[in-house]
C-alpha cells in the first residue's frame, strides 16, 4: 500500500537552512509570516492531509466522479473533506485580506499545496482552479467585480474555472469560437460555446461554481488578438452577493480518464449565458495568463507531490519486502530473505527518486521565494528583476518536474514490482495521475517552445541573466572550497556547457527557427537539470555546515549529501548527451517529408 506522511523537516530545512524563511517576514505585509508561523500552518495542514485528505485517494479513485441527470456527484467522503478544509480556513491562506482572506505567503500556500496534492492530487484539483480564478479577478477585474466574486471564492463557499479549451483547439486559442455578445449598454454580455476539458468545472462540493471563459466579441480581431476574458457563473449574483437564479451554463458530460478520476472534467456548454467583462475588451489573454503561470507553477507542484508519495511507499516497501540475497553475501541471517534495499539496483532507483523530488522541491522553493519577493518588495527594480526570474523558471518548473514525476512514479511502481501493477496497493494511480501533469496547463512541448522561442530571447537575454548571473557567481566562488569541491564542481561544468549551448541555440535559431524548435526539449531539461545542480550544490553547503553541530541530526544531513554526491555522479552527467544532441542541429528532426512519416 501507499504511505505518506507530510516531509515537515525537509519543508523546514528549506525553509529556514537553505533559503531562509526570515527574509519573507521582512517583506512589507509579510511580518507575522515567520518561521514559527510557517511551522505552525504546516503542522496543521499535514494533520487534515494525512488524516482526511490521504484515506480517501485510493477509493475516490476507485469511485470517480459520477454524471447524472446534468449533476456531477463527487466520491463518497470529499464533500466533507471539503467542508473541512473550508472551514479550516485553507481556501483562504495566500488570498488578500481585504476580501476575506490570510494575506500569508505564496511560499507557504505552495508546501501546503504540495501536501495536499500528494495525500489527493483529485481533491486538490477543486480549490486550486478556485485560487486561479481569485488570482485573475483580483489583478484584472474592476472593483465591483471584486466585491461581488472574490469573497465567496476566497472562503470557499463558491468555487471557481479556467474555460479555455475548445473542441477545435487547444492550445492554439487564436482559434477559439466562443461568442461573446454585448447587450444594450448594460455591461452584461452575452455568451454562447463550448468549452472542454474543464477541470472542476460540475460538482456538488460549493454552491456556486465561477467560470472564467475566454470568448470573442463580434468585432474582435482574428487571433489571440481578438480573445476577451469574461466571469460567467453558474448561477447569477444578486446585488448583495447572495447566489441569484440559474445562468445559462450547463454541464454537457465528464471525461472518462486514465487518472486523476475523482476530479471532474467537464464539457460545458454555455448558451446565451450572462457573462461580466475582465479587463479590457480583446485583452483576454493578458488576464488569462495571470491564471495559467500561477497554474504552470501549480502543475509542476503537482508532479512533485506525487513524487514524494512514490518515493515515501517504494521507501517502505523496499525496507520491508524480503527478496532474495545481498550480491555480497546474506545480510540479514535470520530472515528468510533480505530486504529489497540491499540490492544495487534498488538503491539506484531509490536515490534518482529522491534527488529529483527533494531537489525539486528546493528549486521550487527558490522560484516561490522570488514570486513573494516580486509582490512585495518596495524597490521597483528588485520585484522586477525577482518577476523576471520566475518568468524564466515557470516553464522549467512546470515541464522539468513533471517529466521528473513521471519517472519517479514509474520507478516506485518498478520497485513494488507486480504488486505495484495491482489497484489496491495504490502505486500504479499515483503513474496514471502523474501523466496529465506532463500534458495539461500547456504540454511541455509548448513550455520548452515557451523557454527558447520567448523567454531566452526576451529583453535581449536579461531574463536569462537573472538565473546565470548569480548561479555563475555562487558556484565560482565554491569550487575552490575543499568540502564543497565535489559539488560545485560538477554542477559549474555543466553549467558552463549550458551557457555556450544557449549561445549557440541563439545564434542558430536567428538563422533558422527550426534550429531552436527542435531542440527545444532537450534544451529546457538540460536547464532543469543544471538547475537542480545549483540548489543540490547549496543543500550540500548547509548539510556539510550543519552535520557538525546536528543535535542528533546527524543522519539528516548525511543523506542530504549522500544523494547531492548521486545526483552529481549519477544523474547531472544526461546534460553531456542533451548539449551533444542539440549540437547535432535540426537536420536529423526536419529532414525526413512530412508525406513519409
Amino acid at each position: 500500500m501507499t504511505v505518506y506522511r507530510a516531509p515537515l523537516r525537509d519543508y523546514k530545512f528549506l525553509l529556514e537552512e537553505v533559503f531562509d524563511v526570515g527574509e519573507i517576514a521582512k517583506l512589507p505585509g509579510y511580518e507575522e509570516a515567520t518561521a514559527e508561523t510557517f511551522a505552525a500552518v504546516l503542522a496543521e495542514g499535514a494533520k487534515l492531509c494525512e488524516e482526511v485528505l490521504f484515506p480517501l485517494n485510493l477509493p475516490g479513485d476507485a469511485e470517480g466522479c459520477r454524471f447524472e441527470n446534468g449533476v456531477v456527484r463527487t466520491p463518497k467522503g470529499f464533500k466533507e473533506a471539503y467542508d473541512l478544509f473550508r472551514q479550516g480556513g485553507w481556501t483562504a491562506l495566500a488570498a488578500d485580506p481585504h476580501y476575506g482572506g490570510q494575506g500569508l505567503p505564496a511560499t507557504l500556500n505552495f508546501f501546503v499545496s504540495e501536501m495536499v496534492a500528494s495525500a489527493n492530487l483529485s481533491f486538490g484539483m477543486y480549490p486550486g482552479l478556485t485560487a486561479g480564478a481569485v488570482e485573475a479577478i483580483h489583478q484584472h477585474g474592476d472593483e465591483v467585480q471584486k466585491k461581488t466574486w472574490l469573497p465567496k471564492l476566497i472562503d470557499g463557499t463558491w468555487s471557481g474555472t479556467m474555460c479555455l479549451t475548445e473542441p477545435q483547439c487547444g492550445t492554439d486559442l487564436g482559434q477559439v469560437k466562443t461568442r461573446a455578445v454585448p447587450t444594450d449598454g448594460d455591461g452584461v454580455y452575452r455568451i454562447t460555446g463550448t468549452k472542454i476539458f474543464i477541470s472542476a468545472g460540475e460538482h456538488d462540493l460549493t454552491d456556486n461554481i465561477v467560470h472564467l471563459v475566454l470568448a470573442r466579441l463580434p468585432d474582435a480581431p482574428s487571433g489571440t488578438r481578438g480573445i476577451s476574458l469574461f466571469i460567467v457563473p453558474k448561477f447569477l449574483a444578486t446585488d448583495d452577493g447572495a447566489r441569484g437564479p440559474r445562468n445559462g451554463v450547463r454541464c454537457g458530460g465528464i471525461e472518462h480518464k486514465m487518472g486523476i478520476k475523482a476530479s471532474a472534467t467537464c464539457v460545458i456548454n454555455f448558451d446565451d449565458a450572462q457573462g461580466y467583462l475582465v479587463g479590457e475588451k480583446n485583452g483576454g489573454m493578458r488576464a488569462m495568463f495571470t491564471m495559467m503561470n500561477a497554474a504552470r507553477l501549480g502543475v509542476g507542484l503537482q508532479g512533485l507531490a506525487l513524487g514524494e508519495t512514490a518515493y515515501q511507499s517504494a521507501r517502505t516497501y523496499a525496507l520491508e519486502r524480503l527478496q532474495g540475497r545481498s550480491p555480497t553475501g546474506v545480510k540479514f541471517p535470520d530472515k528468510p530473505a533480505d530486504p529489497l534495499i540491499v540490492h544495487p539496483d534498488i538503491r539506484r532507483m531509490l536515490l534518482t527518486m529522491r534527488a529529483y523530488t527533494e531537489g525539486g522541491r528546493a528549486l521550487a522553493a527558490w522560484v516561490m521565494q522570488a514570486e513573494d519577493k516580486a509582490h512585495r518588495l518596495t524597490d521597483a527594480d528588485e520585484r522586477a528583476a525577482n518577476d523576471e526570474l520566475v518568468g524564466l523558471l515557470t516553464p522549467i518548473v512546470k515541464a522539468m518536474l513533471t517529466d521528473n514525476a513521471f519517472l519517479v512514479t514509474n520507478l516506485g511502481m518498478q520497485i513494488f514490482g507486480g504488486h505495484g501493477y495491482i489497484h489496491d496497493n495504490g502505486m500504479e494511480q499515483l503513474v496514471r495521475d502523474c501523466r496529465i501533469t506532463q500534458i495539461y496547463e500547456g504540454a511541455n512541448g509548448i513550455q520548452a517552445l515557451d523557454l527558447v522561442g520567448r523567454k531566452m530571447g526576451q529583453h535581449t537575454g536579461r531574463l536569462l541573466r537573472r538565473f546565470f548571473h548569480p548561479v555563475d557567481q555562487y558556484l565560482r566562488a565554491k569550487m575552490s572550497d575543499p568540502a564543497l569541491g565535489e559539488f560545485a564542481l560538477p554542477a559549474y561544468r555543466a553549467f558552463g556547457r549550458l551557457q555556450q549551448t544557449t549561445a549557440l541555440l541563439a545564434q542558430k535559431g536567428l538563422v533558422n527557427p527550426d534550429e531552436a524548435a527542435a531542440a527545444a526539449a532537450e534544451y529546457l531539461r538540460a536547464f532543469g537539470l543544471v538547475a537542480l545542480g545549483y540548489v543540490w550544490t547549496r543543500i550540500a553547503e548547509v548539510a556539510l555546515a550543519k552535520r557538525g553541530m546536528a543535535n542528533g541530526e546527524a543522519a539528516f544531513y548525511d543523506a542530504k549529501l549522500a544523494t547531492a554526491r548521486f545526483y552529481m555522479a549519477k544523474l547531472l552527467p544526461e546534460t553531456g548527451a542533451l548539449f551533444a544532441s542539440i549540437g547535432s542541429g535540426a537536420k536529423p528532426v526536419m529532414e525526413l517529408a512530412a508525406e513519409a512519416f
